[in-house]
């Protein structure tokens, strides 16, 4: 009973701390897991928007390049037509058709 004289000095305790309950954790972790689940949310529409924007890019840059390729067959169908070997053989080349006189056939 000494100690009745004396003065103690009051414990610390949080200001919250009789409050704080089970409850209020596991609502703040879902809190915090529906922050995260957002900004997740932001981030995957940003990158589908990203390359999105790179699939049309590269669509573009197909239908020009099939564009370009059907140019080619055609130059190429143009330059590899029989009338024109037959000019650029005839005056280019100085040849000519054989006579029938000219032609030997050859038999094994």
């Amino acid at each position: 009973m000494a100690a009745q004289g004396r003065h103690t000095a009051p414990r610390f305790r949080w200001p919250f701390s009789k409050r704080l309950r089970w409850s209020h954790i596991v609502l703040a972790g879902l809190v915090a897991v529906l922050l995260i689940t957002a900004l997740a949310s932001v981030a995957s529409t940003h990158l589908t928007r990203v390359q999105y924007a790179r699939f049309q890019q590269l669509e573009s840059e197909r239908d020009r390049l099939q564009t370009a390729w059907g140019r080619l067959l055609l130059e190429e169908s143009t330059w590899s037509a029989p009338a024109r070997v037959e000019e650029v053989a005839t005056e280019r080349l100085e040849m000519r058709v054989p006579d029938v006189n000219d032609v030997e056939v050859i038999r094994r």
